[in-house]
């Protein structure tokens, strides 16, 4: 590694562009995306910019300390709309693609987001939050003082519950709104509701010839104690529903076939509990048949890459050809996430797939060409163009500045051998200024889910400490996705077994492989499932002489009744709730082997987490204090379980420091 570029900072976070949603003009010239930067008021900016497909410099098409996005172009290419905090809330915006200002098109009064054409440009269907007799002919976005003041309000007021699914991570606590589909009609300026059920639902696509919609919901009469989500048909005309698929699974990401006469969705049946890999159904509309067509794969379907500088949402799939003879998908395996395509008779072609990682694409049916969203290990993102003849050619390069200045660690890739033989992959990270016969401190990376996976993508966090002057290793131990069902499921009913043994072997691996690694300096740090790890490891054994949790789980018998998530996570993946076997819970919680524990401990934790709950760090910290060992906690106020990914950007840079001040002090 060159010394001529200067090592990464904390500060640097600040820096990287991250690009999302690429979306190709319908006249196949020009492609639109999302590029999300922090802002200098503690705040993410998301503006749009469109790009010629030949290459020219992008051209910026929205601007100010808003967040744009969703940006869909209607079907003669002459209008786009987008979705756009300007007025406070996320409304709906209509933009002539030629030139001119944006045409406000909602005042919601919870705002209206995930916009979709009619394929005759007369219609735009959206989502929208509603009180059960809202009127929608007459909403009205609240001010910015009016919205403050219904948040003071409620802090007046109890909360009542009684609803099983009364929180979530993402939006706090629920009220009584519901996600419902609404159209406007362009020509008479009117909204029509579409939905009234006391449900969620998530619009999928409207048919080619306008008169249906598809949507994702669970109308069952038990749904608060379901996850089941069901496709269903709305005829626009008698609003009557038709369900497709039977309440044993949970379907997505579903569209039309350009014909109409079939329906593509991701989804499956949770055989596997929350360990299930994805597959990919074709509905017959005609027969009602229903064909998996992934089913002898043993891949995961989508992108289950973790990074932790990737910020809105693309497409993943699946997309038609124009022809319906093939669908369009990115699925995950070894590692990598690649661009696949598959024939109605089930034979799989893989299009793109190399060492990175395959965010999002738009496909293009008229050239049967894409644009492909592309992360790897040394670059944030970029934007590629793929044609139908294979050639891959580079569009953006906003990241470039940086990357030119800054230098970014290379990953060695492994393989190594589990006790029982199965392969565990990881990467190796060496320190900035790597200097042959000298040692170095180690940090043992471990990835949340655990079903997810650790690959070719860019990670600021293994980044900034292999800059700091650590030896990185990050691998995907047994319950990581890209592996096959068996390996993904090997560690339900097992936490702290083989995937603890995974995680040791591969350290036993590197300190007899690699010289340069100081073996009584070595440190461990994850989040989440990671979080529970390193819990779990340092109570487990001394080898480590520092020690980061984060969003951690410390005792699974309080994490069933306060994560918003663990009435149904502690039965998927341990087998068993509350009641029906405390004492195996008890077992498995790292909290109970707190007297083990020598090694010095930080405790980093959003106070706002509904996924692990800021009491589970801080049973574990007043055990550990308690009992008078080396232990610090630091809360974040107001983050959630997302704070590395997107918190706030001054709190993301402070958990960094403190994570880069531990491993100083104690390595």
């Amino acid at each position: 590694m060159s010394n001529a570029k200067r090592a990464l900072q904390t500060e640097d976070l600040t820096e990287i562009e991250v690009f999302s949603d690429p979306q190709i003009s319908p006249d196949g010239n020009f492609y639109s995306y999302v590029s999300t930067k922090a802002n200098d008021k503690d705040d993410y900016n998301s503006q749009l910019f469109v790009q010629s497909l030949n290459g020219d410099t992008p051209v910026q098409w929205t601007f100010g300390d808003v967040k744009n996005s969703n940006l869909r172009y209607s079907p003669d290419g002459k209008k786009a709309v987008f979705q756009s905090t300007r007025s406070g809330l996320p409304q709906l915006w209509l933009l002539p693609t030629e030139g001119g200002e944006a045409r406000q098109l909602t005042t919601f009064k919870n705002g209206a987001s995930n916009p979709t054409w009619s394929k005759d440009g007369k219609f735009i269907f959206f989502h929208a939050s509603l009180d059960k007799d809202d009127d929608i002919q007459n909403q009205k976005e609240a001010s910015k003082e009016e919205r403050q003041k219904e948040q003071e309000d409620k802090k007046k007021q109890p909360l009542i519950v009684n609803r099983l699914k009364y929180k979530s991570d993402s939006s706090g606590f629920h009220d009584n709104k519901r996600v419902q589909l609404i159209s406007l009609n362009l020509e008479s300026n009117t909204f029509t509701q579409l939905t009234n059920n006391d449900a969620d639902h998530g619009f999928q696509d409207v048919s080619p010839d306008g008169k249906q919609v598809l949507f994702a919901a669970n109308l069952n009469e038990n749904a608060d104690y379901e996850l089941s989500n069901d496709l269903f048909l709305l005829d626009l005309q008698s609003k009557e529903y038709k369900k497709l698929t039977d309440g044993n699974g949970g379907y997505h990401s579903a569209s039309f076939s350009p014909s109409g006469d079939k329906v593509v969705s991701f989804g499956h049946e949770y055989e596997y509990a929350g360990a299930t890999l994805t597959e990919i159904y074709v509905f017959d509309l005609a027969s009602g048949e229903r064909t998996c067509l992934s089913k002898s794969w043993d891949m995961q379907l989508g992108d289950l890459m973790i990074g932790d500088t990737r910020m809105g949402q693309s497409e993943t799939g699946p997309a038609w050809s124009k022809d319906e003879s093939s669908l369009f998908f990115i699925a995950t395996d070894y590692g990598a996430t690649g661009l696949y395509k598959v024939s109605l008779n089930k034979e799989l072609t893989t299009l793109y797939k190399e060492d990175n990682h395959v965010f999002g694409f738009s496909y293009d049916q008229d050239k049967e060409a894409f644009v492909l969203g592309i992360s790897s290990a040394t670059n944030p993102c970029d934007f590629y163009y793929l044609k139908n003849d294979g050639t891959l050619t580079k569009l953006t390069k906003s990241n470039d500045a940086f990357l030119n200045e800054v230098a970014i660690a290379e990953p060695e890739t492994l393989s190594v051998k589990a006790e029982d033989g199965k392969e565990i992959q990881g990467w190796l990270l060496k320190p900035y200024g790597f200097t042959e016969g000298k040692k170095y401190p180690f940090v043992l990376e471990i990835h949340g889910g655990p079903h997810a996976m650790y690959g070719q993508t860019f990670f600021f966090e293994m980044q900034l400490l292999a800059a700091k002057g650590y030896v990185v290793l990050y691998t995907n131990p047994r319950g990581s996705h890209g592996y096959g069902q068996e390996f993904v499921d090997a560690c339900r009913s097992d936490y702290g077994g083989g995937d603890y043994k995974d995680l040791m072997t591969a350290v036993d691996y590197v300190l007899e492989n690699y010289s340069f690694i100081d073996e009584d300096r070595l440190g461990v740090t994850g989040g989440s499932y990671g979080g529970f790890m390193t819990n779990w490891i340092v109570g487990h054994t001394n080898r480590f002489k520092a020690a980061v949790t984060q969003r951690s789980i410390s005792n699974w018998l309080s994490f069933y009744g306060v994560s918003d998530i663990g009435f149904f996570f502690n039965k998927w993946e341990h087998g068993l709730n509350l009641l029906d076997d405390p004492a195996k819970l008890w077992e498995i919680s790292p909290l109970k082997y707190a007297e083990n524990v020598e090694t010095p401990l930080l405790i980093l934790h959003g106070e706002l987490d509904f996924r692990c709950p800021v009491e589970q760090g801080e049973q574990l910290f007043i055990t550990l204090k308690h009992l008078r060992k080396e232990v610090e906690f630091v809360r974040f106020p107001g983050a959630n379980h997302e704070l590395s990914r997107s918190g706030k950007p001054a709190m993301r840079q402070e958990r960094l420091n403190h994570i880069c001040r531990w491993f100083e002090e104690y390595l």
